[in-house]
Parts: structure tokens; C-alpha cells; sequence
């Protein structure tokens, strides 16, 4: 444990962290390691589909037992997933243990269920929506207690079916509802209803959303957890690869939208002098490890074995450990993720047809 900070010497952070199944063990990775250090408060979080599952065990583990309790929480959700998983017939085949593969693309169980949801709707195929993991965090999770942090702010985002709209819940209303709702996979589960709205995975609107981030007016400096690759530098091959590359492109593709909005705003406060200071002051920063996530592969994210998660885990804090002593320094000063270099070919200043400015 890193040396004890007065509270009012700390860093302030936002963070915004993705879905993306049993791959949402690297952010409890980077959440372990981030909590670890006293320099540092966690303001506001949101979180989408397993980002979301995250950002509730952490604040329901601060208001019972401060840090400690949050990564004690954080811990506990995940080892509760693998042992839930023992039972589950999406496992790896003998040869790939063998041959230390993590995928499930061999594995009849997960083959079968991946063949028969293309055909059936998940509503006649699961009329009463059965999901082991609402049960388990049902479990796991007092939302009186969530509800009640004022430590942390919790943002979680779902996917309005009817409206295809980003719906953010917040405290005091967060509830087992609400977080399923955030990581209902239509191709697996009927819709999540709440308050007569159906909702499905908050990845196609908001993975995660950003602007109940950019409108906290207590801090600047604003953390993606990323766990989807932006890039991938091997083309899809098959029928298989290609759906997993579309499913990435569209939940990368609302984070994408929000952080072209962000810089774009930010170009033209600098252009035209505006008096936006929240925007204008918006610091950017990103946790993530490219050669890390293009070594796992789509089907991984339904594995849940421990020796696989805790392997996340690992990598998760390694990133945030690199990232704390790379970037530490710049919290409260400047950004340190380099938008202009994400988006070069949209922020190239337009010209007239005759060549000049």
C-alpha cells in the first residue's frame, strides 16, 4: 500500500470504463492496482455491461469498508463469476488447456449455443429470462448501501430497444434492474424491463458513456478503461471472425463518437475563443495495452475459468502500474491520451476548392 495521502492533496479522477465480459477482469485489474494508491480518489465511474458490474461492487465495497472493501468486493464478484462458470457447459476443450488456448471457438458447448441463438429468439429460447448472474449479484451487491455512497458517483448505461438512445442510471436508482439491463446481450437474453421501457447491452449507445463524465464539474481529469481493441492488424477470416470484428466496431463505435465530439468541441472553443472553460479544461487519458487485447479472441469473453481471469487481473494491474508511473505526474496538468493522433484524418482543417485557406 502506497503511503497515506491527505485527502486533500489526492488527485481527483473520473473513469469511464467498458463492457466486455469475462474481459472486464483487466479493469477489476486496473481497479485493484488504481485503488491501491492513496494518491489518487475515484470521483465518478461509469461503466457499461460488465464495466457497470465493476463500478457497483467498487462503491458498494468503499461505503462498507473503504478501500480496501471496495477491492475486497471487486475480488469477491469475480471469484463468485468462476466458480458460477465450473457449472456451465462453455468450457475450454482438454486441448486447449493443453496448449494454454483461452478461446472457446473448439468447444461444442459454447458451438452449439453460438449456432442455435442465430436461429431462435432468446425470448423462446429463455421465456423467463433466466441469467444465473442477476442471482449472483442479487447476492453479492447491497444497492441500499450502493445507492447510499457519497463517495463515488455511478453512472450505468443501457440501450433504450425502442428508441436505440443511451439511457444513463444513476443513484439513488441503481438496482439488480438496471445492471442487467446494461449487459443484456439480445442475442442471448429477452430485454430487460424497467419502468415499461425494454433495454438491452449499454454498448451499442454508450460503452461507456462519457458525458455525465464531462459534465462533473468537481474533476477534469477523465480515465477510459479500454478493453476492446480499436484496431485489429489481422483481417477477419471467416464467417465467425467477421461477426466478432463487426461486434467490436459497434461497441467501440459510441466511445469513438464521444471522444471525436469532445476534441472537436475543444477545437472550436480554441478557434473561436469561447468561454467553455469545463470543455476547454477537460483533461483525456487512457489505460489500456494494445498487444494485450489482440492476443484474446472474441470467444474468450464467455470464459470465466479463474486460471483465465486471474491472468486478466494480472495484465490489468500491470497496465495501471505503467500507467501511474508514465503518467502520474500530468493528472491536474494535461492530457496524456493524444486525440489529435486518434482522429488525424477528421481534424484535418478544411479548404476551398481553389486551394486556399
Amino acid at each position: 500500500m502506497a503511503n497515506r495521502t491527505p485527502a486533500a492533496d489526492r488527485k481527483r479522477i473520473d473513469l469511464a470504463l467498458q463492457g466486455g465480459g469475462s474481459h472486464g477482469a483487466l479493469t477489476w485489474g486496473v481497479l485493484d492496482r488504481l485503488l491501491e494508491d492513496e494518491r489518487l480518489e475515484i470521483d465518478a465511474i461509469s461503466g457499461t455491461s460488465a464495466g457497470a458490474m465493476n463500478a457497483v461492487m467498487l462503491a458498494d465495497g468503499l461505503q462498507r469498508d473503504g478501500r480496501d472493501g471496495a477491492r475486497e468486493a471487486l475480488r469477491a464478484f469475480w471469484e463468485a463469476v468462476s466458480r458460477m462458470a465450473r457449472f456451465s457447459p462453455l468450457r475450454r476443450t482438454l486441448w486447449d488447456r493443453l496448449v494454454g488456448n483461452d478461446s472457446l471457438d473448439h468447444s461444442p458447448g459454447y458451438l452449439f449455443m453460438e449456432g442455435l441463438t442465430r436461429l431462435v429468439d432468446p425470448g423462446r429460447l429463455n421465456p423467463l429470462g433466466f441469467n444465473p448472474l442477476r442471482d449472483l449479484i442479487a447476492e453479492q451487491v447491497d444497492f441500499a448501501r450502493v445507492n447510499a455512497c457519497g463517495r463515488v458517483r455511478v453512472f450505468v448505461t443501457a440501450t433504450n430497444v425502442r428508441t436505440g438512445r443511451a439511457t444513463i442510471f444513476r443513484q439513488p436508482d441503481l438496482s439488480v434492474d438496471t445492471l442487467m439491463a446494461s449487459a443484456c446481450l439480445p442475442t442471448l437474453f429477452p430485454p430487460v424491463k424497467i419502468d415499461g421501457e425494454a433495454y438491452w447491452d449499454g454498448g451499442y449507445s454508450g460503452n461507456p458513456a462519457l458525458y455525465p463524465l464531462v459534465d462533473n464539474r468537481g474533476c477534469s481529469d477523465l480515465v477510459v478503461v479500454q478493453v476492446n481493441p480499436l484496431i485489429r492488424r489481422k483481417l477477419p477470416d471467416g464467417a465467425r471472425e467477421i461477426i466478432n470484428r463487426v461486434n467490436e466496431i459497434t461497441f467501440n463505435s459510441s466511445l469513438i463518437k464521444e471522444l471525436r465530439s469532445i476534441r472537436l468541441l475543444q477545437r472550436l472553443i480554441e478557434a473561436e475563443g469561447l468561454e467553455l472553460e469545463r470543455v476547454r479544461a477537460m483533461r483525456l487519458h487512457l489505460i489500456h495495452a494494445e498487444q494485450d487485447v489482440q492476443e484474446l479472441s472474441a470467444s474468450s469473453k464467455m470464459n470465466a475459468e479463474w486460471e483465465f481471469i486471474s491472468r486478466l487481473h494480472d495484465q490489468g494491474r500491470a497496465w495501471a502500474d505503467r500507467w501511474l508511473a508514465d503518467h502520474f505526474a500530468a493528472l491536474g496538468r494535461h492530457s496524456t491520451f493524444d486525440l489529435d493522433a486518434v482522429f488525424d484524418d477528421t481534424f484535418a482543417p478544411p479548404t476551398r476548392p481553389d486551394g486556399g485557406d
